[in-house]
């Protein structure tokens, strides 16, 4: 068994591990053709004595949001109590999204799918990607300038157009430009853009970090390559944003953020 492919399952088991329930797979109903992947992902606010305050978020890119009814597919293991359906139906949808500058990527605030949730009497169970995984200006620039292999966690669109099996893709990202962006190079099963896309660190010997590097974006038009938006630029837009507290009691209040505190 050769070192990389060692390295290849070591890896996506930590993926599927610590952000196996991160991802959700979205689409434009009525069998219209825009798919993406969102994910979960929490900003670290303060640290606080012995509490930690986080703000959560729905994270994906943005170009893959403009429509207005859209359905979240929903698959078991997201949930603490039974579900009644496979799916949600959102209206709006395009007005939910906030865009984060030029970035590509944009975000609904997490209390929108708490309430979806509260309404059809279950509660969600999920992953998400925390601070401590999220890139950080000091990752990215430890990383090599030739390609290096990355991994997606999406959810492809299956025959039926219903299926969206989660998986993770394994290809490889490269610097272009300045050297501040990435690309994935290669093709990328149709609804898995607005991913995350993920490295593994190298430590001392055989071990390594999990970093998620950012967003990824859909490709440019007439190349077979996909932006990456990075999450030195996503963190600091996000932070950017306008909060404040919810008051989580009644679904129809305005949810513009879900915050918490957890302990150390």
């Amino acid at each position: 068994m050769s070192a990389q492919t060692t390295d290849h399952r070591s890896i996506i088991d930590a993926i599927l591990d610590n952000c196996g329930r991160s991802t959700l797979p979205y689409q434009q109903a009525h069998r219209g053709d825009t798919f993406g992947t969102a994910f979960w992902f929490n900003d670290l606010i303060a640290v606080d004595d012995d509490n930690e305050t986080y703000a959560q978020y729905l994270m994906t890119a943005g170009a893959l949001t403009r429509y207005d009814l859209a359905e979240i597919r929903l698959r078991p293991g997201l949930s603490e109590s039974p579900m009644s359906a496979n799916g949600l139906m959102m209206m709006g949808f395009q007005e939910g999204w906030t865009p984060l500058g030029d970035t590509g990527v944009s975000v609904m605030p997490a209390g929108v799918l708490h309430s979806l949730a509260r309404r059809k009497k279950w509660a969600w169970a999920t992953d998400e990607i925390t601070d401590g995984i999220a890139a950080k200006p000091e990752d990215l620039a430890l990383l090599g300038d030739g390609p290096m292999p990355a991994y997606v966690l999406g959810h492809d669109v299956g025959p039926d157009r219903t299926q969206r099996e989660q998986a993770v893709i394994i290809g490889e990202i490269v610097r272009r430009g300045d050297g501040q962006e990435f690309v994935w190079g290669g093709r990328i099963p149709h609804g898995c853009a607005g991913a995350p896309v993920f490295v593994g660190r190298h430590l001392e010997e055989r071990s390594f970090r999990l970093v998620c590097l950012g967003v990824l974006l859909p490709g440019e038009s007439g190349m077979a390559c996909h932006p990456v938006a990075g999450f030195d630029r996503i963190r600091t837009a996000v932070r950017g944003l306008p909060r404040q507290p919810v008051a989580d009691t009644h679904d129809s209040a305005p949810a513009p953020t879900r915050w918490w505190r957890r302990r150390k």
